[in-house]
């Protein structure tokens, strides 16, 4: 079967071969004096020490290799190709016509049915990663050891244990980690974002979150994607934390099925279509969400942040900004955007953008993998209240993620739950992630 392949204009046929075979002989006189100096053989890998900076795109220009050929991939394709400070080299997708396909369209050196030969590829130095959930935690670990750099779609795993190791491989390895959550960088939640920054609405005193889909997804979507909390409502969940500026204590959610009881049979959150959550902050200020799988009027996603000094409400995007005006009707000429790529165009752009920039110029990442941790925790936490029709603490998920730390031996059963835990009743992350990134240690002691 091809495993890669390559687009090269006949033109420059002749001179891609010379170069390569310079390149080619470089490193094989690098290899000689590396086995003169030691005696051995060595494999150059890029991974960097824990906590050293490291600065790639020295020439000003990223390159960028995409593993996932499906709608989400072809999406950041689109959104690269915008960037002036990138140049997208590579792709793969297990069907590799898919992948072909879109090194075609956005002319891409090469592609392949392999996501390890994206990973491995010499000119890339940031794998931007677009592939089904299931595979996030295995890549991004798999990036940090070739000391590439990842920009990986949420989730970051499905569950906390593979989380964490995702986390904390790029962080031993010195490279940066993007988690994606798009709605940070949408034009409308970021102007949202500015006035609360700015002062304009003076303290804020309540935040209200809508997302509704246009139409329910199909049954084996549902069925094993980690249900409505974990799937859907965390971009809302982040935002929520986005916006308040602080840290949750405690949340109430509850879940139904009222569009598609197809999904009655399945378990857990997976059942539910349609939620509703509060969430109580560190500052003692509340948020509330409301999610639903079906909105027949195309795709709702808005934002309302009352203050002391004043108000600002996001409204949905549509198409164009004509209205008619009739003697029965009176509104918007057209309907939503009806799609999360269409409705999210500038965002996947800007969340590009900004990661593109981050990385050129040696910036942290504008969305951490320690943010994708939080919107899991905030996930798994909502998924307990509906499930146990209760308040449930953060304190309390404190439990969960001791276990992993106590496996290792890292904490002492007493001291987990403690140092876990602010005084404020929200979880102490960093002291979580410092305490699990020591785990391999523990182990070995």
């Amino acid at each position: 079967r091809i495993k890669i392949s390559y687009y090269m204009p006949d033109a420059f046929k002749i001179f891609s071969r010379q170069l390569a075979s310079m390149r080619l002989l470089f490193l094989l006189l690098l290899t000689l004096a590396d086995a003169m100096l030691t005696g051995t053989h060595t494999r150059h890998i890029r991974a960097k020490p824990k906590n050293l900076s490291m600065k790639l795109a020295d020439d000003g220009i990223l390159g960028v290799g995409v593993i996932g050929a499906g709608r989400i991939g072809l999406v950041h394709l689109e959104a690269l190709s915008s960037c002036e400070s990138a140049n997208a080299v590579m792709i793969s997708n297990p069907t590799i016509n898919k992948a072909q396909a879109a090194a075609a369209k956005y002319k891409l050196q090469a592609f392949s049915d392999d996501a390890m030969d994206v990973i491995n590829h010499p000119d890339v130095e940031a794998v931007w990663i677009c592939s089904p959930s299931q595979f996030h935690a295995e890549q991004i670990k798999a990036c940090a050891a070739a000391g590439k750099h990842v920009f990986c779609e949420k989730p970051i795993a499905t569950d906390l244990a593979e989380t964490l190791a995702a986390i904390n491989a790029c962080n031993d390895a010195g490279v940066k980690l993007m988690t994606a959550l798009q709605r940070r960088f949408d034009p409308n939640f970021t102007r949202v974002k500015q006035a609360i920054d700015k002062g304009e609405v003076g303290e804020t005193v309540q935040i209200k979150l809508c997302s509704r889909d246009p139409a329910p997804p199909p049954f084996e979507y549902v069925k094993g994607g980690g249900g409505l909390f974990k799937d859907m409502a965390v971009h809302d969940l982040d935002m929520a934390r986005f916006l308040m500026k602080c840290e949750p204590v405690e949340i109430l959610a509850s879940g139904r099925c009222n569009i598609d009881k197809s999904i009655e049979v399945l378990p857990g959150a997976e059942a539910y279509d349609t939620a509703t959550i509060l969430m109580k902050f560190e500052n003692g200020k509340d948020a509330l969400i409301d999610v639903c799988r079906q909105a027949p009027y195309g795709y709702d996603q808005r934002a309302e942040v009352l203050g002391t000094e004043a108000m600002i409400i996001t409204d949905n995007t549509y198409p164009n900004t004509a209205r008619i005006f009739s003697a029965d009707f009176t509104g918007n000429a057209d309907m939503p955007y009806d799609f999360f790529m269409s409705r999210y165009k500038e965002a996947y752009v800007q969340e590009t953008l900004a990661f593109v920039d981050c990385l050129v110029h040696d910036k942290p990442a504008p969305c951490t993998g320690e943010d994708g941790l939080i919107a899991l925790v905030m996930a798994i936490a909502a998924g307990i209240s509906a499930e146990e029709d209760r308040w449930v603490r953060f304190s309390e998920m404190a439990s969960l993620l001791c276990d992993l730390a106590l496996d290792t031996g890292s904490l002492p059963t007493g001291e987990c739950l403690v140092d876990f835990t602010l005084p404020s009743g929200a979880l102490n992350y960093n002291k979580i992630i410092s305490v699990l990134e020591n785990k391999d240690e523990a182990i070995a002691v």
